[in-house]
Formats: C-alpha cells, structure tokens, sequence
C-alpha cells in the first residue's frame, strides 16, 4: 500500500511538475495524509538528476514555492472546515466522543493563548503537521496569526526535504528510508495517547454509573 502511494507521487509528480507538488501538498495540509516527504523529495532530486523525468525541467526555487503554498492552501480548507462546522458538530455530537463541554472550553482557551506556537512547531512534525489546521479552525485561531505560522511553519519543512532531495538525486529515496520510522514513531505515539484517554475515560465512566 505504502509502495503503491509513493510510485502515484512520483509518477504524478514527474508527469505534472509544479502543478502536481502543489496538489499534493495541498491534500496532506487539508488532512489527508499524503506523504509529504516523498513529494518533496522526488521534487528536489528532479531538478538535480533531470533524467528521472527528461520532459521537465524544474527549478528547486519554484519547486520550493510550489510545496509551500501548497501547504498554505490545503491548511486553509482544513481551517475554514473546522471554523464553520468544527464546534457546532463538537458541541451536539461530543459526548459520543467522550468529550465534556468544560474540556471543549478549555482547550479553546488553550489555544487561544498558544495557538500561534502550537501551528508552528506542528508543522515540522510529521502527522500532527497535516491534522493541525482542523483545530486551529475549531478553536477559531485568528486567521491572519493562522496563515503567517503555518507559511513560517511549512517553508523549513519543504525547504528542507526539497534541498535533501537536490543533493540525493537518485538516491532521494533512500534518504526517505532514514525519515520513514520517524513517521512511524510519531503516529504509534498519537495512536496510544488516544487509546490511553479512551480507556482511561471509559473507566471513569463506569465507574461513575457503579455508585
């Protein structure tokens, strides 16, 4: 499966150049979680090793440009998603989710106060950097504060892996060998978190109903 999403990127990405980068990178900001790592790699390594799609030629500038805004733009959908519909649906569905209204309340306040730190330094994590504009929506972040942070956010982050692809070249993927277990690492990591707050309020709940 995993194999079968990063041929699509590739292939895609050296059939469609800049216009494919940005696509891709606006579906991973608007949560769906397309590997941005392989984009932006195989991005980079095209302008250093042309013969990997001889009928592009592609600079890492624009290459760059196209990864962020890319971003930018799939951030902006998640956002407005969470901001239109993301409370309301919290506030009638949420004690199927085992959510409490003051727990809502709180980490609205939460993120009022931290909101700016919590969309920048998500950014450069994997997963969490493709979930955390549904939040910032639903906490109703500011929206001008909400795109400045996710711009400085995002532009390291494919910054970074586009230069590393520049430099592998055909090798790009064996760089994304070295970043793959990361990705791993942080999704078992939320997985368990959520797994421990489900348990741990379900015997709150049962424990409740015992006396």
């Amino acid at each position: 499966m995993i194999h079968a999403i990063e041929e699509f990127i590739t292939t895609f990405v050296g059939h469609y150049g800049y216009l494919a980068i940005f696509l891709l990178m606006l579906l991973e900001s608007a949560c769906i979680p397309v590997p941005s790592e392989v984009t932006m790699l195989f991005g980079g390594a095209m302008v250093s090793a042309p013969f990997l799609a001889p009928e592009l030629q592609l600079s890492l500038w624009f290459v760059i440009v196209a990864g962020t805004l890319g971003n930018l733009a799939g951030s902006w959908i998640a956002y407005w998603a969470g901001y239109k519909g993301g409370r309301p649906m919290i506030d009638k569905y949420g004690k199927y989710l085992l959510l409490r209204p003051h727990e809502v309340d709180r980490a609205h306040e939460w993120f009022a106060k931290h909101g700016e730190a919590a969309v920048f330094f998500s950014r450069l994590v994997p997963v969490l950097r493709t979930f955390i504009s549904l939040p910032a929506g639903i906490a109703r972040m500011h929206f001008r504060k909400f795109t400045l942070y996710t711009f400085l956010g995002c532009l390291p982050w494919t910054a970074a892996f586009a230069i590393l692809g520049y430099y592998a070249g055909d090798h790009w993927e064996l760089v994304q060998k070295y970043f793959a277990p990361l990705s791993y690492l942080v999704l078992f990591v939320c997985l368990a978190t959520i797994v421990w707050w489900v348990r741990g309020r379900l015997r709150e709940r049962r424990s409740a109903r015992a006396l």
